[in-house]
């Protein structure tokens, strides 16, 4: 099935729409223009359910659209941990976390950094994220996003891979870079209802197309009935086998993703990653910003079913009668050569091959949406970390407003083209979203370490998070060897799943530093946050939410186990 002239239509005018609201809430009133803070937080001016929708559209990319979708034709609905527990996690970072940021005023979350411990260790992760969201967040976005595009505009062939690349890349610098988070918060809005409901209208005609009977429910009762296993979200050992012989435990370790290492991923994520949580820090309050990630949770346990489901009923759809993969599963490309999971393909492939004319566009639409929300959050992010912690910190200490935005447009647009230029040499990654977990998971443990005893450790010192954060790489190398990529294989331990690794790294983190701090005297260090029962009191409506989405999610896995 072709992409047809209503999709294009359909297409275009999503692309006119996103542009329009861009460009017209970024325009600079007359006679005033743009400061940093309106630049870079919007004015502090966001209402909760622009800061929830931005929250999922920031977070949705075609690491989850394309790669989650793949991971679940993998490994099946146990994938979904990193969305429901994800929920759970905003709650405590809504409760615990959001507080002290919105206290402190914070442009950036280094900039805590500086605050609690030193301009040093603000400037080394500083450095450290804005080369991760460079060389390893927007890249892999792009890369997923060409290779979707081209896949279901294009034949799969490559044709359209770079022109995608750069499409995307131009599309969200085009409203972007001018009108900074405001642009890219409020477009969120209109992305996000995009994004959910060209999901879900793209698993329903999934699901009709399973069965004769054309019916979604039967399509749905067919699917669990052909492979209940890949409904269980808590695994055990030799459970699930993927595709390419691994135990899919390795990757979701049973109860760790309840009580373990899951935890670290998570509010590594949604607590200290700048493009995430920059929107809540430009809330209009801090009952606005807590809302607004209520509404975030509550989202996030609808996401399986945009994300997730489409990769189990393409993994049904290309099993044989003996219930493996049949051989045209290989040509279309969910096999590789090697054996591995190619191209995260489940999604684009349903796209193709299932939607009718005219909701292709819309589905289509979708995907772009959840490719450019994210794309212009990185872009607004690095320039944000860049121009606040870096240039204005130690370049020019005395940059003005209209500097600084100059400035943070500038950082954004090179950051864009080193990223459009990385992007088509990834290759073949496999299940993307499971690689940049653990790509990452070498990283966070120990930056998580450190804020978690900035936070709520008043005796942690400058020197102790040092040792701490550095430390953390080596802890977590102990794991694997280098060489052989970021498998599962160790140096002196076999087999130790990367969520168990984040966990005992994070751990060895915290003992380091708690170890450090107390060699240095054991006081409390003037630094320190000054904390009291007062900060963490949350409105009845955040409270209420927070019931009733531990409730919810505890259904789930009651049902899913």
């Amino acid at each position: 099935m072709e992409i047809s002239t209503i999709d294009i239509i359909v297409f275009i005018l999503y692309a006119l729409v996103i542009l329009g609201i861009g460009l017209y809430v970024s325009r600079e009133k007359k006679g005033k223009n743009k400061s940093a803070e309106d630049y870079f937080l919007a004015g502090k001016s966001l209402p909760w359910w622009a800061i929830g929708a931005s929250l999922i559209a920031a977070n949705i990319s075609a690491e989850q659209f394309i790669g989650m979708s793949g991971s679940g034709f993998a490994l099946g609905l146990a994938i979904a941990s990193y969305e429901w527990m994800a929920a759970i996690t905003l709650l405590v970072v809504g409760k615990f976390f959001l507080p002290i940021f919105i206290e402190k005023g914070l442009y950036t979350i280094p900039e805590f950094i500086e605050k609690r411990f030193s301009t040093n260790l603000k400037t080394i992760l500083a450095v450290f994220w804005i080369a991760l969201f460079v060389f390893v967040n927007l890249t892999t976005v792009l890369y997923l996003g060409g290779k979707a595009l081209d896949t279901v505009i294009g034949n799969g062939d490559g044709s359209i891979f770079l022109n995608s690349i750069i499409g995307l890349g131009l599309f969200a610098a085009a409203y972007s870079l001018w009108g900074g988070l405001a642009a890219v918060a409020w477009t969120d809005v209109v992305q996000v209802v995009l994004l959910i409901f060209g999901g879900l209208l793209m698993t329903y005609f999934a699901l009709t197309n399973v069965t004769e009977s054309g019916n979604f429910i039967d399509g749905l009762k067919y699917v669990y009935n052909a492979v209940p296993e890949r409904f269980s979200m808590i695994l055990s050992k030799g459970e699930i086998i993927t595709p390419n012989g691994r135990d899919a435990w390795n990757d979701l370790p049973g109860i760790a993703v309840l009580i373990g290492g899951m935890w670290v991923a998570n509010l590594y994520y949604w607590g200290f990653n700048q493009y995430i949580i920059q929107r809540t820090l430009a809330a209009k309050s801090l009952e606005e910003g807590q809302k607004g990630i209520a509404f975030a949770a509550f989202l996030k346990l609808i996401i399986p079913v945009i994300v997730v489901l489409p990769g189990i009923i393409a993994y049904v759809m290309n099993l044989d009668e003996s219930g493996s993969l049949t051989r045209e599963s290989i040509d279309q490309g969910f096999i590789g050569s090697n054996g591995n999971i190619a191209n995260d393909n489940a999604a684009p492939w349903l796209i193709k091959n299932f939607i009718p004319v005219g909701i292709k566009g819309l589905i289509l639409a979708a995907l772009s949406a959840a490719i450019v929300s994210s794309l212009a959050s990185m872009i607004n992010s690095t320039s944000t970390i860049f121009t606040m912690d870096i240039y204005k910190s130690i370049f020019n200490k005395k940059a003005n407003d209209k500097k600084m935005v100059k400035v943070g447009r500038l950082t954004g647009l090179v950051s864009l083209i080193i990223a459009m230029l990385i992007a088509p040499q990834l290759g073949n990654l496999g299940q993307v979203f499971q690689f940049i977990q653990e790509y990452t998971g070498v990283v966070s443990p120990g930056i998580l370490g450190v804020f978690l005893m900035g936070l709520f450790y008043k005796k942690a010192t400058n020197n102790a998070a040092i040792w701490g954060v550095i430390s953390s790489i080596p802890i977590a190398m102990y794991f694997k060897v280098a060489p052989n990529g970021w498998s599962n294989s160790s140096i002196f331990i076999d087999n130790i799943p990367f969520m168990h690794q984040m966990l005992i790294t994070c751990l060895g983190t915290i003992f380091i530093i708690i170890s450090i701090s107390y060699l240095e005297g054991n006081k409390e260090d003037p630094k320190g946050i000054k904390l009291s029962k007062s900060i963490f009191d949350t409105s009845q409506s955040f409270n209420i939410s927070a019931i009733s989405i531990m409730l919810i999610t505890a259904f789930l896995y009651a049902i899913f186990w």
